[in-house]
């Protein structure tokens, strides 16, 4: 029977698997006055929005609820997949990041809907606002909201679990400019309309823009393909290398939302290339396309003993 090797890197540096776990990026300090911001945020525009009688400023305020939660959300998450490997769960509880993202994508466009549906109501049975208390607390929420965004800017491109913070903390923020526009154009014109238009308007523009958080997050979610890897340029890469014939049963997956795993199986007809050779290549899997654990298995091509996973389509046997 053709005998199978199997190569291991869990961190793109060792061909034999022992070498340094990439943990997530701590964000602990942001996420401490995120939270304090918000928090007391929150309760400003509650009470706010009852005295004004604004569904703006109250929509401002259930945005920054949502934002309150989605943080602790995300916090967890980004504490939780720190631990380390075990037995029971080898990849540590790495994927939770992943699911806090996409939870956060969903409670954002559900917060967001349940927005627009308000303003809807309040555009067709309009109601007195009193503009200056909303303009006043709207405009500190600005700065609440852009200045907690800023904390997390740095990683929202390598971390979807971050960039989803940082989209509610952006959406906010729009809310919150939204709110400030309709009270300066209540002041200016009495049409108290404006104060669920801006809401409505604002609300789509957010879901438009989650919507795309939605989708990426979802597809980690189901081991898709990472964004930010082509998945059939990897493949001409490794087939590239001499000696290779054939890849097949190649998977890419995130297995958080900072790191990135390989499995495929290389024929090489001429035999085992030794483990400096797979070790090269899971260096250069990293270095390249930034895939930290790759698992290889060689096989030799004999057709007495094909592999029952070559078909492309087929995952298991």
């Amino acid at each position: 029977m053709t005998r199978h090797h199997h190569i291991n890197s869990y961190d793109g540096h060792s061909a034999t698997g022992h070498g340094h776990h990439h943990n997530p990026t701590s964000y602990n300090r942001a996420f401490v006055v995120g939270l304090l911001l918000n928090t007391s945020f929150v309760l400003i525009e509650f009470i706010g929005g009852f005295i004004a009688n604004s569904v703006a400023l109250t929509a401002d305020a259930g945005h920054n609820l949502s934002d309150v939660l989605g943080l602790i959300l995300a916090w967890a998450a980004n504490l939780v997949a720190r631990r380390q490997p075990s037995s029971r769960k080898i990849y540590g509880c790495r994927k939770s990041s992943i699911l806090a993202a996409f939870l956060n994508a969903v409670s954002l466009l559900l917060v967001t809907g349940g927005i627009a549906w308000e303003a809807l109501e309040r555009l067709f049975y309009p109601v007195d606002v009193q503009s200056n208390p909303i303009i006043w607390i709207a405009a500190i929420g600005i700065i609440i909201n852009i200045g907690t965004a800023l904390m997390f800017f740095s990683g929202r491109r390598n971390d979807i679990n971050i960039k989803a913070v940082f989209s509610h903390m952006v959406a906010d923020a729009m809310v919150s400019v939204g709110v400030v526009l309709a009270g300066i154009g209540i002041i200016l014109t009495r049409w108290s309309w404006l104060d669920p238009a801006f809401s409505l308007i604002i609300s789509v523009l957010i879901i438009v823009n989650s919507w795309e958080l939605l989708k990426e997050s979802f597809h980690l979610v189901v081991d898709g393909v990472p964004t930010k890897i082509d998945e059939r340029v990897v493949y001409t890469y490794l087939s590239e290398f001499t000696g290779v014939t054939q890849i097949h049963d190649l998977h890419i997956w995130g297995i958080s939302t900072t790191e990135t795993a390989l499995t495929a199986h290389l024929v090489i007809p001429q035999g085992h290339p030794g483990d400096k050779f797979l070790s090269q290549i899971c260096q250069e899997l990293h270095n390249n396309f930034g895939i930290a654990h790759s698992t290889l298995q060689v096989e030799l091509g004999d057709s007495q003993y094909t592999c029952k996973l070559e078909p492309t389509e087929r995952v298991s046997e």
